[in-house]
This record gives C-alpha cells, structure tokens and sequence, in this order.
C-alpha cells in the first residue's frame, strides 16, 4: 500500500532538514570503517615525519589547504584528533604560523557542525521547549560573545560540546565564529608551541603525549583569560542592579 501523502510530505521535510547531520553521521561511519581515525597519532606523526616535512616543503600553499582540509573535516565530524592535528600543526608550520592555520581549521569545522545542528535539531527543539529553556536560550543569547568566549577558553569543556550547545540556543552564526575564533587561540598556542618543538622529542627516541601540556600555570593563565571573558556580564548586571 503506499504511503498517505501526508505521511510522504513529512517524511520529505524530515529528509530536508536533518540531512546535514545525517551526512555528517554517515562521514564518521565511513571514517571508522576505513580506520582513517588510526591516522590521527603521534605515532604515524613520528614515522612518518620526514615524509611531511618534505611534501609541506615542497607544495607549500597546497599544503596549508590541505592541513585546513583535513582540520575542517576532523573537527565537522567530531573525531578524536583534534590536539594531535594541533601539535601537528605547530611541527609542520611553526608555532605562529600553525596555530593560525589550525583556527582557520578548527572554526570552519565547528561553524559547519553548528550550522548543521541548528539546521536539523535547533529550530524544532526551541519551538517544542518549554518557559524554562526559553529562559535560558533568551539569557544566553543577551550575553552570546562572553558566554562562548568563556567556554572556549576552558579547556575543561569538550570542544564539540561546545559546537552543539549554542546551535540549539539561537545564538547568532558571526557571534558564534568570533568567539570560536577569538577563544580558541591562546590553548591552540599553547599546543602549536609544543608541536614546534617536538622533532627533539622524537630525536631523543622519546615517547610524547599532550597530557603535561596542560600544566597549573597554562590552566591558572586560561581560567584568567576566561574569567575575563565573563567580565562584560558582571559588569551589566551590577548597572542593572544599581539602575532598581
């Protein structure tokens, strides 16, 4: 028997709206079944390093492209490799110029992941949440650029998280590439510096992970940074208060 057309005309406008996250859904199956995610390693960094910095030597602007490429889709798909390609970043390019490749990277990811979230789930969430969430979506939006800013300079917080949250929130595409793009650089930084001087590391035949990065001091400079962020909100509502 076929389908009531109106049971055909919804499932048509389902289709329509979710197939961004659907796409991406179908690129992390593809990733896993390939094993490419086997690739996001210092390991295959290390053996494989000589190679890189040749070809990076070599194709020059075609090699930021595609590092930009790779750092997109890594971030859009939410795979487990994002400090990996940072470090990366930092030994192939330099520390400078590295982390400002991998925010390119990163913020056109994580703008593709927010769009597609908002374009499949945020709009039909905010329209069936009820007062108490449209309360906060409303309070979050008033205050979008701090708020944003604070968790991205948190590292506590996952990164993809934080891509999703704001979709369903309402909070406006440029606010949420500014603060994406701002928040993120001084931890990218952190990690680019590290991974510029990590052919030492592997000269000594010494094992690397990301796990000391993260030191009380660097923690202690990004909670300062973040609590800054959050400055401009305090700031209104002490003038609010004092207005009553």
């Amino acid at each position: 028997m076929p389908a009531e057309p109106n049971a055909t005309s919804r499932l048509t406008a389902l289709l329509k709206r979710t197939w961004p996250l659907l796409a991406i859904a179908a690129g992390i199956v593809l990733v896993f079944s390939l094993g490419l995610h086997r690739y996001l390693s210092f390991s295959v960094l290390r053996d494989n390093r000589a190679e890189l910095v040749a070809w990076v030597a070599a194709a020059g602007p075609l090699a930021v492209l595609a590092f930009i490429a790779v750092y997109i889709v890594v971030v859009t798909l939410s795979l487990p490799g994002g400090a990996v390609m940072t470090i990366t970043g930092g030994f192939l390019f330099g520390a400078v110029w590295g982390s400002l490749w991998v925010v390119i990277g990163a913020t056109i990811g994580a703008s593709l992941l927010f769009l597609a979230a908002r374009t499949s789930l945020g709009e039909p969430l905010r329209a069936r949440a009820g007062p108490a969430l449209a309360r906060m979506a409303e309070g979050f939006r008033a205050n979008a650029f701090s708020y944003l800013l604070f968790l991205r300079l948190v590292p506590a917080f996952p990164f993809f998280l934080v891509n999703l949250a704001p979709a369903f929130l309402g909070v406006p595409l440029g606010t949420y590439v500014m603060a994406t793009f701002i928040g993120i650089l001084p931890a990218t930084f952190v990690f680019a510096s590290v991974g510029a001087g990590l052919g030492s590391v592997f000269d000594a035949g010494g094992d690397f992970t990301p796990a000391g990065i993260l030191t009380p001091q660097v923690l202690l400079a990004l909670g300062g940074l973040a609590l800054l962020a959050l400055l401009p909100i305090a700031m209104k509502r002490f003038s609010a208060a004092k207005e009553k």
